[in-house]
């Protein structure tokens, strides 16, 4: 959860890199959102960045935290909404992400978008 709130404070103060510490900095971390599957940091990030490129585009965001499963020892899946508050229009939507504990820090290492 803390990693959740970390990323909502860093996405409102339009800082996408500091939002992508939430996720697992390896080539292969996968993100599956509306435009198909995307594999590694460095590629999430860039579509964070051409989709969300001023603060009129990331807006406010809050999460909604709606199940949080074990998977096994250090995994968890959450389920979720994520809401966006923009003068441009809102948007809104769910996600599934997997977490994991590596090197004692709990990283997201896959996220479904939509």
């Amino acid at each position: 959860m803390a990693v959740l709130k970390a990323q909502e404070i860093a996405w409102n103060q339009h800082d996408l890199e500091g939002f992508m510490q939430g996720y697992w900095k390896n080539d292969s971390l996968k993100f599956y959102g509306s435009q198909g599957l995307t594999y590694g940091w460095e590629n999430t990030l860039s579509n964070y960045k051409k989709n969300y490129p001023t603060k009129a585009e990331s807006g406010e965001l809050k999460f909604v935290i709606n199940d949080l499963t074990k998977i096994e020892n250090d995994t968890y899946y959450v389920m979720g909404e994520y809401h966006l508050t923009r003068r441009i229009g809102n948007s809104n939507g769910v996600f599934i992400i997997i977490f994991k504990k590596l090197d004692g820090q709990w990283k997201i290492i896959a996220d479904m978008s939509c």
